[in-house]
């Protein structure tokens, strides 16, 4: 680790439900609202300054209702007063400008795919006018974006709508890896993702985020590092092998863990709203 990333607090990302994972597969998977907010309120507790968000129906499937995404955030302000609230816009809850439906609502955050990818068992399909929808509703309502990269194409993407006016602000890049089919959990590439940050967008910030067994690999790597980093329910249901998580905080203290070792303190809120140039808390 480099000493210039020592002290640097490190925020931490907590991605408590996703669209994928349920409760046959870990029970401690948050579904219904109230179990979200309360899963949120103890991963913020353990350390966690953001929170990424999805919504499910009560069947668990995956929407984008944005009733449903309001209810979750109006509880967080409730619970977790000054956390950052990051909703996600993501493919597999939704189709076309379905999937911004909730930018409205102005959550301090939004995900934002920027380029399209394979998946496990299907095509990621970001198209460049949906692309470019979603961002500047982004824009309209005042929310940042989180560039979810899962390649190397969507930081250059990226850095170019940066540029051209199309994401405003500093950039915020998270480098996700481990998605089957998709960039792997690979050290090389990962230590190219952060040059090639740093090259193109010198006053960037970025995060990294691992699925599966790679998530406490690319926690370490980032901390490490100097970045930012994502856990949760959504990307990892395991503490190891034989263990499931038994909450959305227990992965979080493992990344609290990691600071610790790296010496990096822990983002309070506002030093992680700070560090991104968010607007107040409301």
């Amino acid at each position: 680790m480099s000493t210039t990333s020592q002290g640097k607090p490190c925020i931490i990302c907590v991605a408590i439900t996703g669209s994928v994972p349920r409760k046959e597969h870990n029970p401690a998977v948050p579904v219904s609202i109230a179990e979200q907010i309360e899963s949120t309120q103890e991963a913020f507790e353990a350390g966690a300054s953001i929170a990424h968000c999805h919504v499910r129906n009560a069947d668990q499937t995956p929407t984008s209702d944005p009733e449903r995404f309001a209810l979750l955030q109006e509880g967080l302000h409730k619970h977790c007063p000054g956390m950052i609230v990051q909703l996600s816009t993501g493919g597999r809850s939704g189709a076309g400008q379905e999937r911004g439906g909730m930018l409205s609502l102005r959550p301090d955050m939004a995900s934002l795919s920027v380029g399209s990818n394979n998946f496990p068992t299907r095509v990621y399909e970001n198209p460049p006018e949906l692309v470019d929808w979603l961002a500047s509703e982004m824009r309209q309502y005042e929310v940042k974006p989180e560039i979810e990269a899962f390649d190397l194409s969507h930081i250059h993407q990226a850095v170019k709508m940066n540029r051209d006016g199309r994401i405003a602000g500093k950039l915020y890049v998270q480098f996700v890896m481990g998605v089957k089919n998709a960039m792997p959990v690979d050290r090389e590439t990962f230590d190219f993702y952060i040059k090639t940050v740093k090259r193109l967008a010198p006053e960037a910030e970025w995060c990294g985020a691992g699925i599966g067994p790679g998530q406490i690999q690319i926690n370490e790597w980032a901390i490490a590092a100097g970045g930012h980093t994502r856990t949760g329910l959504e990307d990892n249901l395991r503490l190891d092998r034989e263990t499931l998580a038994p909450s959305n905080a227990a992965l979080v203290q493992r990344a609290v863990d990691l600071c610790d070792k790296y010496e990096r303190p822990v983002a309070s809120w506002p030093q992680a709203r700070d560090i991104l140039g968010l607007r107040p808390a409301n």
